[in-house]
Order: C-alpha cells, then sequence, then structure tokens
C-alpha cells in the first residue's frame, strides 16, 4: 500500500510550474550580466595593453627575465592565460601547459618585451591579490592612459557585433519564410 498525496495545492508534492516568463526574464538577466562582465574584462585586457605600451626599455635582459621568472612562478593559471592572451601565444597540447609556452616566449623576447612583461605580470599579481579594478586604474593613471575613451571604444565595438548578429539572425529568418 503507496499513499498518495492527492490535494493539488501542496507545495511538496505538486510544485507549482515556473511560467516560461521567469524563465524567459532569468536568461535576458542572465545574458545581459554576461555582457557586462565581456566588456569589463575586454576593457581591461586593453587598459594593461595600454599601460604596457606606455613602459619604457631601462633594464638588461638578464635583470628583467630573472623577475619576470619569478613573478611568473607565483601567478595563477588564469592569470597566465590571460598574460599569454595579451601577447598573442597560443597554448600547443603537446607542450606542457600555458606555463611552459610562456616560458619559452620570455627567453626569446627582447628587452622591450620583457620590460612590458614585468609591468603586466606585476599589475595581474598584484590584482589577484586585492581589488583589480583599482590596480589597472592605477596603473592607467600612472602612465597616464585614457580608460574612459578606452571603455567607450568597447561598448561600441560589443554593440556593433550584438547589431550584426541580430541582422544576421533577421536575415537567415527571412530566407526561412521564403524557403
Amino acid at each position: 500500500m503507496h499513499k498518495v498525496c492527492a490535494n493539488p495545492s501542496c507545495p511538496v508534492h505538486h510544485p507549482k510550474q515556473q511560467t516560461s516568463r521567469d524563465d524567459e526574464k532569468w536568461k535576458a538577466e542572465r545574458e545581459k550580466q554576461r555582457r557586462e562582465q565581456a566588456i569589463a574584462n575586454t576593457t581591461d585586457v586593453r587598459v594593461l595593453a595600454a599601460v604596457s605600451a606606455a613602459v619604457p626599455v631601462r633594464l638588461l635582459k638578464r635583470d628583467l627575465f630573472f623577475v619576470i621568472e619569478k613573478l611568473v612562478s607565483l601567478m595563477e593559471e588564469h592569470r597566465l592565460e590571460t598574460l599569454a592572451r595579451q601577447h598573442g601565444i597560443r597554448q600547443k597540447r603537446d607542450d606542457g601547459g600555458i606555463g611552459k609556452t610562456l616560458a619559452a616566449y620570455i627567453r626569446r623576447a627582447d628587452e622591450g618585451t620583457l620590460s612590458r612583461l614585468l609591468v603586466e605580470t606585476s599589475i595581474l599579481l598584484a590584482a589577484s591579490r586585492s581589488n583589480p579594478a583599482i590596480v589597472l586604474r592605477d596603473a592607467a593613471s600612472m602612465y597616464k592612459v585614457d580608460t574612459d575613451a578606452i571603455a567607450r571604444k568597447v561598448k561600441q565595438e560589443f554593440a556593433a557585433k550584438e547589431k550584426a548578429k541580430k541582422t544576421a539572425q533577421s536575415t537567415a529568418k527571412t530566407a526561412k519564410k521564403t524557403a
């Protein structure tokens, strides 16, 4: 013998079904958050690039290599990936990780690149220990980088991509209707 709850208003045995409107609202909110995070990440990467472009060349290669090697060993994996992406380094599957690929790149780099790597590594390491936005803002002000202009440009690029995506979707829908 098995008891069955016959009360249709019982919240335990007959939970209310979520409406599709709530689901759509949740998806829209999630998409908005994802877009804002993507804009923030892209802006941070561009600010980091602008700061590193303003770094002068002064130290010897061996000094720079030593300091960078020690700083890189302290960094987390996703920070190493950010640094590698900043310099166009792609990880090969057989190489043994982004750390090994980045170390090979550092050994071959010139003094100017090592100087930029030193500043970028310091910024990323400090950002992982405290508030990344404050660290980037401080670095940008030190090297006189206009973060507002970079943020505006990133937002415009994202808006253009979104507009192109919507145009492509509407074109695809009209093509399906005519077919």
